[in-house]
């Protein structure tokens, strides 16, 4: 049963002021939905792959019951920066191996794939649009976390986000076309400038 979106955000209040009993329910409350944001990214990934779904939940858990200076909104904002760490540490992961070939990330228009033959390169690109959204419109940045890394449909994300459903579409469509766009204004060039710099 998904936890009532009014009592996330009271305990997420209570954990922000030092109740670690409130910390310990909100994990509790929201570890599905902290193993839905795994598995998702994990969704393509080779079978047999080093680093598991687990990993990246307690990751999760690792940083963000380190974090005491975040000024919890909802859990909407709760699982969008869970999906950021996430993101981050597979980003870190990939870096260190020989190949990458999984891009947690469905509904890419071909013309950014194409602009990013390198995995590696398409995730940097995207972390790097996702933090340039955010300070254009952080509910853009939450909105597309939500959607594509936690797989949520309209309706939930408008849900854990507390918006009409409309007003998620309109800012869902927006905030596509603003990372497209982004994406596919300039190929991200990285082993380019490891070879000229």
């Amino acid at each position: 049963m998904t936890p009532n979106s009014g009592e996330v955000t009271l305990l997420l209040q209570q954990w922000k002021s030092g109740d670690k009993r409130a910390e310990s329910l909100v994990f509790e409350l929201l570890m599905p939905d902290l193993r839905r944001i795994a598995g998702h990214c994990f969704r393509k990934e080779r079978p047999g792959h080093t680093l598991q779904p687990t990993a990246l939940v307690n990751e999760a858990f690792l940083k963000l019951a380190a974090a005491r200076n975040i000024d919890w909104r909802d859990r909407g904002h709760f699982l969008a920066l869970a999906a950021r760490v996430m993101r981050r540490y597979l980003i870190d992961h990939w870096r260190a191996q020989a190949s990458v070939n999984f891009v947690p990330m469905d509904g890419l228009p071909e013309r950014v794939l194409a602009n990013y033959p390198d995995a590696l390169d398409l995730a940097t690109a995207l972390d790097t649009s996702l933090d340039e959204m955010g300070s254009e419109s952080r509910q853009w940045r939450t909105v597309v976390e939500l959607k594509f890394f936690l797989g949520l449909t309209d309706s939930e994300a408008a849900d854990a986000l507390n918006i009409p459903l409309r007003t998620l579409q309109r800012e869902w469509h927006r905030a596509r076309k603003w990372l497209f766009e982004r994406l596919t204004a300039e190929p991200w060039k990285t082993t380019a400038n490891k070879t000229n710099g």
